[in-house]
């Protein structure tokens, strides 16, 4: 079977400006730079990597809102429309995101029910009593009370406002939700309803979710499969129980061992210095100048993403190596 959404060799570059006044120059940014994914109806993939990584971007770019600079996407088997055209319009409605910061996404001057039939007034030609039935029906899944219809978004709590967002994303009845950081502006009990949202409407209707967070633990709790990124590259993808148990990347590794835990002791592998600029990414492994594991070869060779036994990526030189287990 073919997967839902197929992202092949993604890439985004910005020209940017380094220094300052007279004397600065152009250089590239790679944002997102030879990124491939696959997501089937009905699963959720984790995306998840420290903030700048390229997450976001990544999820702009299979939802066709800014166009790659190289690469493809495709979606039910075919490639995605160009932006802005009738044929992209026309796909959004099967592919909604759920953006970080609910206020944010609301227009503060509208009614919250007005927000949710707003999709059904581009993409549908259903008449105004239709769509404030349908707009009802969809609050009422997503835990929202009938009397919140004519509220504004300030009279709301942030966990009803993420269900807002919500609900406007799903009254299309869309195939895909890419969800980023959907629960990063909440308190820690409203993230909780909203996770168990979300993993109640994909049982029940089969949404696939690609979910972008930072927060491995969520991804863990949510995800079938996950994808690491560090500087706008993945460095490791598989079956989520099997990378949460045994990383094979170093990079997994520090994240898998900061994730809290009550009641397990757990050795932490402490990342030494922050992420190099993207703008200047070191040659070799971008990774090697914070990894303990890094070699002399490291430092000249980029890894490839290459498949191990188990079916997992892995893009690092030593991943299969025994003395490398035995350290980690």
């Amino acid at each position: 079977m073919s997967p839902l959404l197929e992202a092949v060799d993604l890439r985004r570059h910005y020209r940017v400006r380094t220094g300052r006044g007279p004397f600065g120059t152009k250089a590239l940014l790679r944002a997102v730079d030879g990124v491939s994914l696959q997501l089937s109806a009905g699963r959720t993939l984790g995306l998840v990597g420290e903030s700048g990584c390229g997450k976001s971007t990544t999820g702009k770019l299979v939802l066709g809102l800014i166009p790659p600079s190289a690469g493809t996407v495709r979606y039910g088997g075919g490639d995605m429309p160009a932006t802005g055209s009738s044929a992209w319009r026309a796909l959004r409605r099967r592919i909604q995101m759920v953006f970080q910061d609910p206020l944010g996404a609301l227009d503060r001057r509208l009614p919250v029910g007005v927000q949710i039939m707003e999709p059904l007034a581009i993409h549908s030609e259903q008449a105004p009593a239709e769509r404030r039935e349908r707009a009802r029906a969809v609050m009422d899944a997503v835990g929202l009370q009938g009397h919140q219809f004519d509220r504004y978004p300030h009279e709301l709590s942030g966990g009803q406002r993420q269900r807002v967002v919500l609900a406007r994303a799903l009254i299309t009845e869309p195939d895909l939700l890419v969800c980023d950081e959907p629960i990063s502006a909440l308190d820690v009990s409203i993230q909780a309803q909203v996770v168990n949202l979300l993993l109640d409407l994909q049982e029940r209707l089969g949404i696939a979710y690609l979910f972008i967070s930072h927060d491995l633990k969520v991804v863990r709790q949510v995800s079938h499969d996950v994808a690491v990124m560090y500087l706008g590259r993945i460095v490791e993808q598989g079956e989520a129980e099997s990378l949460f148990a045994e990383p094979a990347h170093p990079y997994t590794r520090a994240l898998v061992s900061a994730i809290p835990s009550v009641g397990e002791r757990r050795e932490r592998l402490l990342l030494q210095g922050d992420p190099p600029n993207p703008v200047d990414v070191p040659a070799g492994c971008a990774f090697h100048t914070r990894c303990p594991f890094a070699v002399a070869a490291c430092r000249s060779q980029t890894p490839p993403l290459r498949a191990r036994p188990d079916g997992r990526l892995v893009a690092c030189l030593r991943a299969d190596e025994p003395a490398l287990e035995a350290a980690a």
